[in-house]
């Protein structure tokens, strides 16, 4: 595994599922350490990429995705390098979840807008889609993959308006949405998040 990937668990060949978790702006795959203690699920391998520089593209997620580029492509080929991997060691899409927090939440989004299937969830901590809410995006179909679209209603970092287009997009791309809506203006992870990916976690692991 590349050294700068994080993995904790089982190697992907001996796993019965695998999260892939993306850090937020500032942070780095080692971050992914308190969230595993937090879901002790047994079976799992995590892996954890850490971005250059800790951040996965330079602007903020709401400008056009033009102009985080080439940062923004090569954060998501990351993603799909680790994807294949764990693919090639036999996991198939369904056992495999996909969560990031912040920054690391819209890359997830995104990534799972623009390589539709069925995974076994995708977890989106304090983040929405790419781009500005104007952005065209062709219609995707992600075939029941449960997903969690989490957000403080006051977040600073996280306008509430691309939030709801977010869920937005989602309910119409044949998700198991969960939309979880928390008081307050703290940009962090909620324990009621941590019960959902407990549950998502449990579930891909027995399958």
């Amino acid at each position: 595994m590349n050294p700068s990937v994080h993995h904790l668990g089982p190697a992907p060949g001996d796993a019965r599922a695998a999260v892939l978790f993306l850090h937020g702006r500032g942070s780095s795959g080692s971050d992914v350490t308190g969230l595993a203690d937090a879901l002790p699920v047994d079976g799992v391998a995590w892996l954890a990429p850490s971005a250059a520089g800790g951040t996965w593209y330079p602007l903020r997620f709401v400008v056009p995705t033009a102009e985080n580029e080439p940062h923004l492509g090569n954060a998501l080929g990351t993603v799909d390098q680790l994807f294949g991997k764990l693919r090639a060691a036999g996991l198939p899409p369904e056992r495999i979840g996909l969560a990031g927090f912040s920054q690391g939440a819209c890359l997830a989004l995104e990534y799972a807008a623009r390589r539709p299937r069925r995974y076994g969830f995708v977890a989106a901590l304090s983040g929405a889609l790419i781009g500005p809410l104007e952005t065209p995006r062709p219609p995707f179909d992600l075939a029941g993959t449960p997903v969690l679209l989490g957000c403080a209603e006051h977040d600073a970092h996280v306008p509430p308006e691309y939030v709801e287009h977010t869920a937005c997009v989602l309910a119409e791309a044949s998700t198991d949405l969960t939309r979880q809506r928390f008081p307050g203006s703290a940009h962090t992870v909620f324990p009621e998040e941590i019960e959902w990916m407990r549950r998502a976690l449990e579930r891909i692991a027995a399958a």
